[in-house]
């Protein structure tokens, strides 16, 4: 068994408006005294609604939040300090989670990075925004390596980009708002402007690669000094701004600092293990470092931070590389996270159970800086907790890794899933998964997701499997 699951097991998992008028009432009182009830009824009501909106000086608002968006990258949901995770460290992470509204069942719609992502900033499923895909077709028989040099590559990542620029984003809408942001890490997109960022590290040139996000992958690994120098210039220029920090951690190449390395080299016997777990905390440092520059800077009160991540990762003890059962597959392995919420004294500090998604990301962060929602948006305000309470079920699908056809979302599928409560349904595609069978676990009691109840709850498969064509027939 997998050494990050293997504890699976044996779990169990005021808004204060002042007015600028502010009424002399004893002078009022006395004015008003003797006057007859009508009168002074009128006035009352002319002072509780004429005076602040017809005043010379309006209400004053508070200045919409800041936004540090972190998103960690190949990281499966039980490997934090706060997940409960035996042996791995993340202080920093722990800290926010503390402090922070926390979804212990976050879902991501697809275990694929480029898709995922995409989703993340559309708030919209893959077959909706159409980058269902980390790749666009490979001609058959080209290695990856000619085909990534070549003009058919480029002009298909091409494409994908044109896909999201179609579509609202949340910087874009932002701008409406008056924000500046930051692009840093994993961008697939070419140039940070297609996805509406004002300013960024990945410009999609093709000079240092055009995959995962060429020169912005160098924050997090070797510096934070860019997203330091976005906020000096948003905050000379009294911006309210926006960060994408999305760095390729804890992500292969898993090359962490020495002295982590032999911290986890005394936890397992595998050294791809030690590997892995050392990259997850070097990560919680750079999210340490960057909440500990708010707080230096005074900017921790006005600003929001929000933590997800973009799809699951279990590392297999011999290979070093991904589990089956983890990234590009329909199991939490791959696609469930935690996702937080921190805005000292405006968001509380919460623990909720329900199922929810990252598409929820959007329209709760639009809210949160009142921005108004575009339609055909697919998530909910996480913050609205009879809405995520009402809320049926959280859905998603899964996809090839190099795209089958572009123009056709669904040509690429290989699985549909949803969870509804604590039941998850796993359907496969023939077209792409032959051999693939119906498949339905409890998550409460199999966590792991290792007991294969459909041939035992066919009634519920029936129900689960009509609300799943109502959310998307996979065509």
């Amino acid at each position: 068994m997998n050494q990050p699951f293997h504890f699976l097991l044996t779990m169990s998992p005021s808004v204060n408006f002042q007015r600028s008028v502010q009424p002399d009432y004893r002078s009022l009182c006395r004015k008003l005294s003797g006057s007859c009830i009508a009168k002074t009824l009128l006035c009352l009501f002319w002072l509780i609604l004429v005076i602040p909106a017809n005043s010379g000086s309006p209400v004053t608002s508070q200045k919409p939040p800041n936004i540090l968006l972190i998103v960690s990258d190949d990281q499966a949901w039980t490997d934090y300090g706060f997940m409960g995770h035996p042996h791995l460290q993340t202080p920093n992470l722990d800290r926010l989670a503390r402090r922070s509204l926390q979804f212990h069942r976050g879902y991501v719609p697809s275990s694929l990075c480029c898709p995922s992502l995409a989703s993340l900033i559309t708030g919209r499923y893959p077959h909706q925004h159409g980058v269902v895909c980390n790749d666009p077709p490979r001609p058959s028989g080209m290695n990856p390596k000619d085909y990534y040099a070549s003009e058919s590559y480029r002009a298909g990542r091409e494409q994908l980009s044109r896909f999201v620029e179609q579509v609202p984003t949340l910087p874009r809408l932002l701008q409406s708002k008056g924000y500046l942001s930051f692009q840093s890490g994993k961008w697939w997109q070419n140039h940070f402007s297609r996805g509406g960022f004002t300013h960024g590290m990945t410009l999609g040139d093709g000079t240092r690669g055009g995959r995962h996000g060429d020169a912005g992958l160098e924050i997090g690994r070797k510096t934070l000094q860019p997203i330091y120098d976005f906020i000096a210039t948003a905050k000379q220029a009294d911006r309210p701004w926006m960060v994408w920090y999305a760095p390729m951690m804890p992500h292969d190449p898993h090359t962490p600092p020495d002295r982590l390395l032999a911290k986890y080299r005394a936890r397992t016997d595998s050294l791809a293990v030690a590997k892995y777990w050392a990259m997850v905390e070097w990560f919680d440092e750079s999210c340490g470092q960057l909440i500990t520059h708010l707080e230096r800077t005074g900017m921790s009160k006005d600003t929001v931070v929000a933590y997800v991540t973009d799809n699951g990762w279990i590392t297999d003890p011999q290979s070093g590389r991904y589990a089956p059962r983890s990234k590009q597959s329909p199991y939490d392995g791959g696609l469930r996270t935690p996702i937080l919420l921190h805005w000292p004294g405006r968001i509380q500090p919460h623990k909720d159970d329900h199922a929810v998604s990252s598409l929820d990301l959007m329209p709760t962060l639009l809210k949160l800086t009142g921005t108004t929602s575009p339609p055909g948006l697919g998530g909910l305000d996480l913050l609205d907790r009879g809405a995520i309470a009402k809320r049926r079920a959280v859905f998603g699908a899964c996809f090839t890794h190099d795209a089958v056809d572009l123009d056709r979302p669904s040509s690429g599928l290989r699985w549909r899933w949803m969870v509804q409560g604590n039941w998850k349904l796993i359907v496969p595609n023939p077209p792409q998964e032959p051999n693939g069978a119906l498949e339905l676990y409890e998550l409460r009691q199999d966590p792991g997701e290792f007991i294969n109840r459909a041939p035992f709850e066919t009634e519920r498969v029936e129900r689960m499997r009509e609300d799943l064509e109502r959310w998307w027939p996979g065509n």
